[in-house]
């Protein structure tokens, strides 16, 4: 994850860290912390590149460009 954010071109100058928090061998589950610095409030960052899913597709991306 920490490569994945880091090198990614809309969030890799606000990426710091990501932190498994649980790991589950039986369901295969991660869950996991990521912490980024965000700027002050500008118009639309926190809706836009904060957004969950535009975060969750940046690693989906990034797993499709692999195969």
């Amino acid at each position: 994850l920490t490569e994945v954010y880091s090198s990614s071109p809309a969030l890799g100058r606000y990426f710091r860290s990501a932190e498994v928090i649980s790991f589950s061998n039986e369901s295969s589950t991660v869950i996991y912390q990521l912490v980024f610095s965000v700027p002050p409030s500008t118009e639309g960052f926190m809706e836009n590149s904060m957004n969950p899913d535009f975060i969750r597709n940046i690693l989906r991306q990034n797993i499709y460009d692999e195969d």
